[in-house]
């Protein structure tokens, strides 16, 4: 099929006097020669002769999840990034991610700490909460671990590194 189409485009080429390739000693190169300009002009006015190299379009088989746990996180986002809520950073700011913590949770500690210095840095506000204080709100999220992060994008589960955590919340 695609040589069909480009049988055209290769007549029209040789049709046009092309001939033989000057020796190279005849001067520069063009960046792109007469064939190579008029295959892709009949590929721009006929894209569909490169479906079949290019095959369908990748599905997004997390999609429907995704568009769930938007709506899930902003209809949450009044209990999770309201400017008062315990937490730290500064004071003035709302929020800009939730950390879920737990009592005796030796990666929360250490996540903390280092969720802390990230806010410090970039001057983020971060609300804190206690995953069994807060267990119904927890469990509306579907957060069953602590530590647990909860942005205005997305839901991360477990102990993130401080580089992680640093690129979604980077502006």
């Amino acid at each position: 099929m695609i040589r069909r189409a480009l049988v055209p485009a290769l007549g029209l080429a040789l049709g046009l006097g092309l001939g033989a390739a000057p020796p190279l000693e005849a001067g520069p190169r063009q960046s792109r020669t007469p064939l190579g300009e008029a295959i892709r002009e009949a590929l721009i006015a006929h894209p569909e002769l490169l479906a079949p190299l290019t095959g369908p379009a990748p599905m997004d088989i997390y999609a429907d999840e995704v568009a769930r746990d938007l709506d899930l996180l902003e209809r949450e986002a009044p209990h999770l990034f309201a400017p008062g809520l315990p937490g730290f950073g500064p004071g003035e700011a709302a929020p800009r991610i939730a950390f879920f913590t737990a009592p005796d949770c030796p990666d929360c500690a250490t996540a903390e700490a280092e969720l802390s210095a990230l806010a410090a840095r970039l001057g983020l506000r971060v609300s804190v909460f206690d995953i069994t204080a807060h267990d119904a709100l927890a469990a509306r999220l579907g957060l069953d671990m602590a530590p647990s992060y909860v942005l205005p994008d997305r839901l991360l589960r477990g102990a993130m590194p401080a580089i992680v955590l640093e690129r979604y919340l980077a502006p």
